[in-house]
């Protein structure tokens, strides 16, 4: 499919590969029912009408967002002239000037790699995390994906977290997406509802002095472009304060669109019970 679809046209290989997951893949694989459960769920006052729109949409979103990583020319030469907005960008350029590292922190929300894309193109080295596939084939192929984009990728793990504290200790800008489920972590307001959430964005912060700044591409209205946008750094407390201010930021973003966030996670899921 992917190799298809980059035989494509970039706005019709990014058009018609939303289409496939909104219409075909996401309700075969029930990704749209979880979608409307969730919303349905954390925002009672929508019809399941409304939900249900919102949810194919959230699906066609997703299936963009795959193929623009996958497009790994075409996307970064787009971002590379997109401005970067708002007080996060002047605090992340002072920071790189002093040395000093960043930890930038978004969810599945619009398109990440955006802002990423953006950032690299004007020379700033900023890593990735990502999780290993659990198909090895596919995973190397993402990975290599993931690196054309520049900037250093590192696997979530022991190899991979002593690379990315390296990068940091350098002065080094990483990305870190925090709006899954992890368990034995705090429970924190997202969205209104209790929600696991991991505080170790903050806690590196907190560790190595980063400037801490939350940051969204938001997908425009053509469904090909982007707002890329950084927020004002969360100011240092304590890990679980600014963790909060985190979920806080990413909430606003979904109350004022929520076609852009990705509800198929399972975010609300109850912790383990003990053996």
């Amino acid at each position: 499919m992917i190799k298809v679809a980059r035989a494509l046209p970039y706005a019709q290989r990014v058009r018609t590969v939303g289409s496939l997951v909104e219409y075909i893949i996401g309700p075969l694989v029930g990704f749209r029912r979880r979608a409307k459960n969730h919303l349905m769920r954390i925002m009672p006052e929508l019809t399941e009408t409304q939900c249900r729109k919102i949810a194919s949409k959230c699906l066609n979103n997703a299936g963009r967002t795959f193929i623009e990583n996958y497009s790994s020319e075409e996307f970064p030469g787009r971002m590379a002239a997109n401005d970067l907005d708002g007080p996060g960008f002047d605090a992340l350029k002072k920071a790189a000037a002093e040395g000093r590292p960043v930890i930038l922190v978004t969810g599945h929300y619009g398109n990440y790699e955006a802002v990423r894309a953006a950032l690299v193109a004007r020379g700033y080295p900023v890593g990735g995390l990502y999780r290993n596939m659990k198909n090895p084939y596919f995973n190397a192929h993402y990975v290599r994906t993931m690196e054309a984009f520049g900037g250093p990728v590192f696997p979530q793990g022991r190899k991979g977290t002593s690379g990315f504290v390296k990068h940091l200790k350098q002065g080094g800008q990483l990305v870190l997406l925090f709006d899954q489920h992890v368990f034995d972590a705090p429970a924190l307001d997202f969205l209104g509802k209790p929600a696991l959430t991991a505080v170790s964005a903050a806690q590196l912060a907190l560790r190595y002095n980063a400037v801490l700044i939350p940051f969204y591409g938001i997908r425009r209205a053509d469904g090909l472009s982007f707002d890329t946008v950084l927020e004002p750094p969360i100011p240092a407390s304590d890990a679980v304060t600014m963790t909060q201010a985190l979920n806080d930021s990413l909430s606003a973003r979904i109350k004022a669109d929520p076609t852009q966030w990705f509800w198929v996670h399972r975010r609300w899921r109850a912790p383990e019970s003990p053996a």
